[in-house]
């Protein structure tokens, strides 16, 4: 038996009836009393994307109102904290604005509050990270970094199931083999000081706290907000448990309670591989952003005029790949505005569009740098900030890594926090900054002839080479560096990447499938995820690559744009062969 199926039992014989529906309440309400139950208090403390619970709130129906001062808080009538960011910096920007003692206050007073993410582990009593800090004291237990020891990526990316403890108006809508959007490194456990708290757990080498409830405060590791259309159904738990929804699921949740919540072992239980949808977007020759894909990195038409392909608009396309079940979304701007990256207004305005209708993770990519303009230098820091605010949840990052990690080398493998890596990672936590790599292969007789990290080549060079190494390359693909990707992944990883996104030009639009051993070669380099990308042409690609590697996701972005594969395809086809995937309803 698990250790949170024993804390269940004992869960559930205490608190069988904690966080379920009250009784209905009267129907005689005046009209003002209606309109202040659709509004929700915001603490946004201004870290990391908070555009997207926003908008998860107001698809819901509610209008926001914005805590600016301290008696905001005790003046909420339903609050809800989406933490983002690393835990030292959230305690120190509570405490400046003097928000703790009214936030512990109003969570104590009984009235309905909702934490999300770090929201759920600053209730906690402390945390390992930014080296040690208290939280609010509130449930028992001490927040840690996962065990990297359990041989598992960290951070915990992706999509997860919940083994629910006991039922709930908050989670009733969550069967026991639907998944909901992780992204964190640290993690709080379930103990028998916390019992009377913990709601859910979920796997990931260990069970560890997913979700919390005591009485009318509730909390998520998880990002609803994130997490589809049955993440928007568990903030609907949240704000309305005494729907006639809310209460026909909580209901069913109680029948299934007595069959056992608990997702079931195997491929169906826990991290699922992620399918990710990637966008390519730049403005053509008339000045309008549209979605291309080029072979090996040209992305005009072949033949004509020689015109930028046009694959469609970026946020209908976004929107089509949510509604197919897309584990993730990515932008790359490929032109972007490179000296100014702040005026880059269409891209910011793409994300903004596009956080309303997508309720799964977005990463932009292109320009996430520091610059000079008119006499002022913007670090990496203040152009990342503008892309969260607009809707991001990562950011990736290209060339400017290339030559952090050169840096880094020389100077003997040490940091000293002027990378962009560094900056946001610091601030938002690793989680938020993904590495985009773009290596090609260099073939060699012998692997003495390099100092470079060599394999087997899949097939011979163009001269009988049995040998190659995969050079990194930086302003797109046309120049090529002396480092190799098996050091830069190591570099990045060690100034505080939490992701690679792993390309390779020489299979770039073949649709022959991914480069596996460039892929097994990096995931088995590094302690972060690894996506793989390019090349896929096939679901079989996808199976392909996460049979034969350590890879935590996958990426396509021709293929899905044509139509010739639908995301569909990919995952019945993985599941097909046990390997986990997310199959929304």
């Amino acid at each position: 038996m698990r250790q949170s199926q024993c804390l269940s039992q004992k869960a559930s014989s205490s608190s069988s009836s904690s966080c379920l529906a009250p009784s209905k309440p009267s129907r005689q309400r005046c009209v003002s009393a209606r309109a202040a139950a659709k509004e929700v208090t915001l603490l946004d403390y201004g870290a990391g994307n908070v555009r997207s619970v926003r908008n998860a709130i107001k698809k819901l129906g509610y209008s926001i109102k914005d805590v600016s001062k301290p008696s905001d808080i005790a003046a909420a009538d339903k609050l809800i904290f989406p933490g983002v960011g690393a835990f030292g910096q959230a305690m120190d920007v509570l405490q400046q604005k003097d928000y703790v003692q009214p936030l512990v206050d109003y969570i104590q007073s009984g009235k309905p509050f909702f934490g999300i993410c770090l929201g759920m582990q600053l209730l906690f009593e402390g945390s390992t990270e930014s080296g040690g800090r208290e939280g609010l004291g509130l449930i028992a237990g001490t927040v840690d970094h996962f065990d990297t020891s359990r041989g598992l990526p960290v951070p915990h990316i992706g999509w997860n199931t919940l083994d629910q403890l006991r039922a709930s108006d908050l989670l009733a809508s969550a069967a026991p083999s639907d998944r909901v959007y992780y992204v964190h490194s640290y993690r709080a456990m379930p103990q028998e000081a916390n019992v009377d708290w913990v709601l859910a757990t979920s796997y990931y080498g260990e069970d560890f706290v997913a979700a919390v409830c005591k009485g009318n405060a509730m909390a998520t590791q998880f990002h609803p907000e994130k997490s589809g259309t049955l993440g928007l159904n568990i903030l609907r738990g949240f704000l309305e448990p005494e729907s006639a929804e809310a209460r026909a699921a909580a209901a069913d949740a109680n029948a299934r309670q007595l069959a056992g919540l608990a997702a079931p072992e195997g491929p169906d239980r826990g991290l699922a591989k992620r399918v990710i949808a990637c966008l390519d977007v730049r403005s053509n020759d008339n000045g309008d952003l549209v979605v291309t894909k080029g072979d090996q990195y040209d992305v005009r038409e072949k033949e004509g005029e020689r015109d930028v392909r046009n694959l469609g608009k970026p946020v209908e396309l976004a929107a089509r790949y949510f509604d197919e079940g897309a584990d993730e979304v990515a932008f790359l701007n490929i032109t972007g505005f490179r000296d100014c990256p702040l005026e880059d207004l269409p891209m910011l305005g793409v994300l903004q569009a596009a956080s309303e209708r997508v309720f799964v993770p977005l990463t932009v990519g292109g320009g996430i740098r520091g610059f000079s303009a008119a006499g002022k230098d913007y670090p990496a820091l203040t152009v990342a900030a503008e892309y969260f605010r607009s809707g991001a949840d990562k950011v990736s990052i290209g060339s400017d890594a290339v030559l952090a990690a050169e840096e880094y080398y020389a100077a003997g493998c040490k940091t000293n926090g002027s990378t962009a890596i560094e900056q946001i990672s610091e601030v938002y936590g690793k989680q938020a900054v993904v590495v985009s790599i773009d290596p090609r292969r260099v073939y060699v007789k012998d692997p003495a002839e390099t100092k470079h990290t060599c394999v087997k080549a899949s097939e011979p060079g163009p001269e009988g080479e049995a040998w190659c190494w995969w050079q990194c390359t930086v302003k797109g693909g046309r120049e090529g560096r002396d480092i190799d990707a098996i050091q830069l992944a190591k570099a990045v990883e060690a100034m505080g990447a939490g992701e690679i996104m792993l390309n390779c030009i020489d299979n770039d639009g073949k649709g022959q499938g991914f480069d596996l051993a460039l892929v097994d070669a990096v995931s088995k380099a590094v302690t972060i995820p690894v996506i793989a990308s390019s090349g896929a042409g096939a679901p079989k690609h996808f199976t392909e690559v996460f049979q034969s590697t350590g890879a935590a996701a996958a990426l396509a972005a021709g293929i899905f744009h044509r139509e010739e594969v639908g995301i569909i395809e990919v995952k019945q086809h993985m599941a097909g062969n046990r390997v986990p995937a997310r199959i929304a309803a």
